[in-house]
């Protein structure tokens, strides 16, 4: 064996980069990181709360909600703290074992985000198109079936793509250019013919970004139909405002996402800390401006939160206000949802 190989079999180590050929701005970069990353963790966090807290919010598109902030905490938490070290430590090294942990859990975790997307626009779909029978057919099984089938598509697609590189011969030096373990950069040190990984990965990414992206473009296409034909400015304009948020927090996750894998397999030429930001900014925009666009832009949210820090304030008579403002909240939606 090559003295500088790293195999699977070895306790090898493997060292990122971080931003390739801005290492010198690494401080400067970690400053919009952190402060995303922090957002993430708050804004994801205190959602999960609010949605446990109050049962007004156990409505399937809560529910969704509630799964797409554990997914971003763990994707955003896989690879940001890490990062951190490299640009505030120097701390380049990563056990192989952990990189190829943390490759799982990003991509898995990419792949289950994008099918929790798909679900909140079809959910919004049903809300706005279909209300008479929304909550008769979004049964909490129903949306629990849905959650494990993004869950176990995410496993049955990036499973392959972990184990053909698991048994990959990766060749010193062993060094990955970028910030964190993404495939395309650590397929780079493949001794091994590295064709089926290569060409699996693009094929799974296009067809979850194109795919998805396309059944979310019709739901939107639907839903503005119905829009359309509301009678008031006022509503119209609520609606459009809230349909184009969703779609560019939206546009934020796949567009980039797709233009470094397209660029890390195309374009060798480009410089390659363009193409690391990009892989770096879709996996720590979006997680930190979902909980705003989704949560705080919700009435329904607000009211929780409202509900959430005055629930100890006394009132006359002693009634405690979460249940009278959370039964109100639940009449209103069952009223609407029984033909």
């Amino acid at each position: 064996e090559h003295p500088g190989m790293v195999t699977t079999g070895s306790p090898g180590q493997l060292h990122l980069t971080g931003v390739p050929g801005l290492q010198h701005l690494h401080p400067w970069i970690s400053i919009p990181f952190c402060v995303m990353y922090l957002v993430t963790l708050a804004g994801n966090s205190s959602l999960l709360c609010l949605v446990r807290a109050d049962p007004s919010l156990h409505l399937p598109m809560f529910l969704f909600l509630s799964m797409l902030a554990v997914i971003d905490l763990v994707m955003s938490t896989s690879i940001t703290p890490k990062m951190l070290g490299i640009f505030w430590f120097h701390s380049t090294a990563i056990s192989l074992d952990a990189c190829l942990t943390q490759m799982y859990f990003v991509h898995a975790f990419s792949v289950m985000e994008s099918g929790v997307l798909v679900a909140m626009a079809l959910d919004r779909y049903m809300a706005i198109c279909n209300p008479l029978r929304y909550l008769s057919i979004l049964t909490s099984p129903v949306v629990a079936a849905i959650g494990l089938a993004t869950l176990l598509r995410a496993v049955v697609f990036m499973s392959p793509l972990t184990f053909q590189i698991c048994h990959l011969p990766l060749c010193s030096p062993p060094v990955v250019d970028h910030s964190y373990c993404e495939h395309m950069a650590v397929l780079k040190l493949a001794c091994g013919d590295a064709a089926f990984s290569s060409t699996y990965s693009l094929s799974v990414s296009t067809y979850v970004g194109s795919f998805d992206s396309l059944l979310i473009a019709l739901s939107y296409a639907l839903i503005l139909r119905a829009v359309l034909s509301l009678s008031s400015p006022q509503a119209r304009k609520k609606a459009f405002s809230t349909c184009s948020s969703h779609l560019c927090v939206m546009a934020l996750f796949y567009i980039p996402g797709l233009l470094s894998m397209y660029m890390e397999r195309y374009h060798q030429e480009l410089p390659p800390h363009v193409q690391v930001l990009l892989a770096d900014l879709y996996l720590l925009i979006p997680p930190a401006l979902n909980p705003l666009i989704y949560g705080i832009r919700s009435k329904q949210i607000r009211d929780g939160a409202r509900r959430a820090f005055s629930w100890r304030r006394p009132m006359a008579g002693g009634t405690d206000p979460r249940q009278g403002l959370q039964g109100t909240g639940m009449r209103l939606v069952k009223t609407k949802a029984i033909p």
